[in-house]
């Protein structure tokens, strides 16, 4: 009984997006997978995807590495203080955490691809953070634009601290 209510609810809530697609409109939508606010004084994620993305597979190994192509916004960043923020994404098991991905849009979101390397970035930080993967995260630290060795790192922040 309970997978028919389920299922009752699933269709329901589908009927007016069908409805639409079968009179040629588009279903009405709202895109809720958005980047990270841009903290005051901060670098906006719009920015830091503008960088382009160049892959080339491997034929051997059939592995795809990508390479960024930095417009002149983003390569003035380079060496430079920034402020940005995002969810963390640990690499280690513990309470704290000094080098962890920050990202640009949410974690865990079904509906969408895993981050581009131009939606994330490498923090190796000055202090530790406590480790939280559910609040958005305000860091600041110094941008170093990588990836020229196809490690599909494009931003790396170090010396990174809390804002």
């Amino acid at each position: 009984m309970r997978m028919f209510i389920t299922l009752g609810l699933l269709a329901a809530t589908a009927l007016p997006a069908a409805a639409a697609m079968q009179l040629g409109k588009p279903a009405p939508t709202k895109d809720v997978w958005q980047p990270a606010k841009t903290p005051a004084g901060g670098t906006a994620w719009s920015l830091l995807q503008q960088t382009k993305l160049n892959d080339r597979k491997d034929e051997a190994t059939m592995t795809i590495f990508t390479k960024p192509s930095f417009p002149a916004a983003v390569k003035a960043l380079n060496g430079k203080q920034i402020k940005v923020a995002g969810w963390m994404m640990p690499l280690d098991n513990g309470v704290q955490q000094k080098h962890w991905v920050l990202l640009g849009y949410p974690p865990g979101c079904p509906f969408h691809m895993h981050a581009l390397p131009n939606q994330f970035i490498e923090i190796k930080a000055a202090v530790p953070f406590p480790t939280n993967e559910s609040k958005v995260h305000i860091v600041s630290g110094t941008l170093q634009l990588t990836g020229y060795d196809e490690s599909g790192i494009f931003y790396r922040l170090i010396n990174a601290r809390p804002a």
